[in-house]
């Protein structure tokens, strides 16, 4: 049932990442991931440009002291000829379409069709000048009726071999009469973005007459020296050739057609210097003034350092033009368009071109190994693990996903290389809560099962680090190291004939409730009651490797609270009779390897623990009467608790029994007291005991009356000093033990064991 409930939930865990990997493969995270690389330009901060690429801009200044939109074209033929031929420039972009389209009939056509034919004669020289075409999504004709607005034809959605439309390409009217066109031959440079936007272009736009080129390709053409043969293009890249054959640029594209811009700088930063058009144009001007001292600044303008072998883009940017949009390094205000151009160019010299994890046949295979992998590495770690692990694991698994998002930002600063981030850390993100929130319905089932298991006779503390620890309380019989735990009442049958039911049942709950408050304190598991005795067991179900310690320091414990409850009973005056005065208890302990398990019949069963170890403890509660003891362990009990608790509990030899039913020797032990708690006359009491035993085993009986006389008068625990107490371990060896050995000698190979006749 529980590998079935986790199957079920790791299915369902496995379906999130499916969903975030159809959302990815259906493009409705483009808009956020876009975002995400827009923060990673940001946080990479800008660069420096690897070519000269200046500014001049059709600004306010330019409209006011020029006039209002469309410009005579003489203007730009002016302008770009000293730039050219006077700046010594590498190449003029114009992000300007020259249409005739949207102009205005009440226009002085005479002086419109004049700057026509200026900016037509100087383009047909062919100079270094790019000008721009355009598609738009929306359909217009023109004059004549026919279509010159075309949508931009890409690729994938055109069939192998087929064509698009024409742009819209300059335009000349050179009569004023009719609506003759002067279709220029100059070079052309689209100047479209996919969706508008400014982080993807097309490199190139077929059509059936011409490829024709983004404008920021056509400048890096010029700028290297490469003829227009030289662009080579194919279905994953572009290359530009010199005419010696070598490679100017490389130029990988994506889906057969795209490249991504990567943004060097802001558009109002240092980076990018810039000039208004208007004092372009009229320096420009200067060059052929009458004036000597206005060719001398005009010649000293266009001299200047920062102009030659530069790349100059004209393009509008006041505001009232509206060719404005954001950009990853301007995301709140709007900047001018032809930023685009200037940072595609960029790209492409410095061949810093950002790059994605491929795509095979048209799906992002790779990407959705990420989205998974990542997934499953988080939802893992987080959603295992229980008590402190699960807080360990939530970490480390917050951790991981740091460290991708780490990742991610770290490859596009250092690499260019843009790991997919939204769809990965949204699957990572929601299929942990999800695991997460199935992890604590299944802790608290699970809490409950065991509370319900074991919640009787385990103490809360130790049901809750069963819970922490994630150790499933295992059905069925299994080994363990433990220590077993017996107590009994001293005389208890005269206690049964001396109370009523009702008193009786009253002095053993209080009675039992003080010991098993004890022993769950620490940490021992209540096996059961027969009676008025209590079985315990230390070291089950959760492992304790200090069992034996916590098992001796719960009878010492038993011990002093017994006689705070003989001082209360006796102050209760004649509700009780005196022999609740004086109870006692007997306590036996052993350790060793015993079954642990549930046991019963399938029916009803109980957790208990079976074995013969659990018998020898059993035999040392018994026989602690024997030896005048009111605790009686074993050697394996002595030796793991100096193991784990030093010196701290003081233990006192009694020696060396066979309890009936076994053939091998035991040594026995009596924990006496915690170290600080036993008195100076104890500690004598216990030495000339110890020496009183070796006598004993080397046959010195006199020796050993004498040692264990002097020993008696030093015993915590005489008739006449304790009420109740009988018998003392001195006593038993003055009395009963030697007595017997002086009558019947013991055999020559004897070890000083001593067989008991009794349970």
């Amino acid at each position: 049932m529980k590998n079935t409930s986790a199957l079920v939930r790791w299915l369902v865990l496995l379906a999130i990442p499916l969903l975030w990997c159809l959302a990815w493969g259906q493009g409705w995270l483009d808009k956020l991931e876009q975002q995400s690389v827009d923060l990673r330009f940001t946080a990479r901060g800008e660069l420096d440009a690897p070519v000269k690429v200046i500014y001049v801009d059709i600004d306010s200044q330019s409209l006011s002291e020029i006039g209002g939109f469309p410009w005579s074209r003489s203007f730009f033929a002016r302008t770009c000829a000293a730039l050219v031929d006077q700046a010594h420039v590498r190449a003029v972009g114009v992000d300007i379409v020259f249409s005739e389209n949207g102009v205005a009939e009440a226009i002085d056509w005479k002086k419109r069709v004049e700057g026509n034919r200026e900016l037509a004669r100087y383009l047909l020289k062919t100079p270094p000048v790019v000008v721009a075409a355009s598609y738009a999504a929306a359909a217009d004709r023109d004059i004549n009726g026919a279509l010159i607005y075309r949508q931009l034809p890409r690729l994938s959605r055109l069939a192998p071999g087929a064509v698009g439309s024409m742009p819209e390409v300059p335009a000349f009217r050179v009569k004023e009469s009719d609506a003759s066109r002067l279709w220029s031959p100059a070079l052309i440079g689209l100047i479209d973005t996919m969706d508008g936007g400014t982080r993807v272009v097309p490199a190139y736009a077929p059509t059936a007459v011409r490829k024709y080129l983004h404008m920021s390709l056509e400048l890096a053409r010029l700028y290297y020296g490469v003829p227009n043969e030289g662009v080579k293009i194919t279905d994953g890249h572009i290359d530009l050739v010199r005419a010696d054959g070598t490679v100017a640029a490389h130029i990988p594209l994506e889906e057969r057609q795209l490249v991504e811009v990567n943004w060097f700088s802001a558009w109002k930063s240092a980076r990018n210097p810039r000039i208004g058009f208007s004092t372009v144009y009229n320096y420009a001007e200067m060059l052929t003034s009458e004036k000597p001292e206005e060719r001398k600044a005009a010649a000293e303008f266009f001299g200047q350092p920062d102009f030659k072998d530069a790349i100059v883009l004209i393009g509008p940017v006041d505001p009232l033009l509206q060719d404005l949009a954001t950009t990853p390094f301007d995301q709140v205000q709007p900047v001018p368009k032809v930023g685009i151009h200037g940072n595609m160019l960029k790209t492409i010299v410095s061949g810093k071109y950002l790059r994605h994890l491929p795509v095979w046949r048209d799906l992002p295979w790779a990407d959705f190994l990420v989205i998974y992998a990542l997934a499953l590495l988080v939802a893992g770690v987080a959603a295992t693990g229980v008590g402190r692990r699960t807080s360990l694991r939530k970490i480390t698994a917050i951790l991981a996903l740091g460290g991708y998002i780490a990742l991610a930002f770290w490859l596009f600063a250092s690499a260019e290389f843009v790991l997919p981030l939204v769809a990965p850390v949204g699957a990572a993100f929601t299929t942990s809560f999800v695991g997460v929130i199935a992890q604590l319905i299944e802790e608290q089932r699970q809490k409950g099962r065991i509370k319900g298991m074991f919640g009787s006779y385990l103490s809360p503390q130790l049901v809750n680090r069963m819970v922490e620890t994630g150790e499933d309380p295992q059905l069925g019989g299994h080994d363990a190291e433990i220590t077993a735990y017996f107590s009994d009442i001293q005389s208890f049958s005269t206690f049964s004939e001396k109370l009523g039911s009702g008193p009786l049942v009253e002095l053993m709950n209080e009675y039992l409730t003080a010991c098993t408050d004890i022993v769950q304190e620490e940490g021992g598991t209540l096996d059961k009651y027969i009676g008025d005795a209590v079985v315990a067991m230390f070291g089950a179900p959760i492992a304790l490797p200090d069992h034996a310690y916590r098992a001796c320091v719960a009878a010492l414990r038993v011990h002093h609270k017994l006689g705070e409850l003989r001082k209360k009973w006796e102050a209760e005056g004649q509700k009780w009779p005196e022999i609740v005065w004086k109870m006692q208890t007997r306590i036996g302990l052993n350790s060793g390897v015993c079954m642990i398990g549930n046991m019963g019949s399938r029916s009803r069963f109980s957790y208990t623990m079976m074995g013969d170890n659990v018998n020898l403890a059993a035999r040392m509660e018994s026989g602690a009467k024997a030896w005048g003891a009111y605790t009686m362990c074993s050697e394996a009990t002595k030796l793991l608790c100096e193991q784990h608790g030093g010196d701290r509990i003081v233990f006192r030899p009694l020696g060396r029994i066979v309890v009936k039913g076994r053939s091998t020797a035991v040594p026995i032990f009596e924990p006496v007291g915690l170290k600080e708690n036993v008195s100076d006359a104890t500690r004598e009491c216990i030495r000339l005991f110890t020496e009183g035993l070796e006598k004993y085993y080397a046959r010195d009986w006199a020796g050993a009356i004498a040692l264990f006389e002097k020993s008696r008068d030093l015993e915590p625990n005489v008739p006449g000093k304790t009420p109740g107490v009988v018998s003392n371990p001195s006593l038993v060896y003055l009395e009963r033990v030697i007595p017997e050995a002086i009558e019947e000698p013991p055999p020559a190979d004897w070890d000083g064991r001593y067989v008991m006749k009794e349970k």
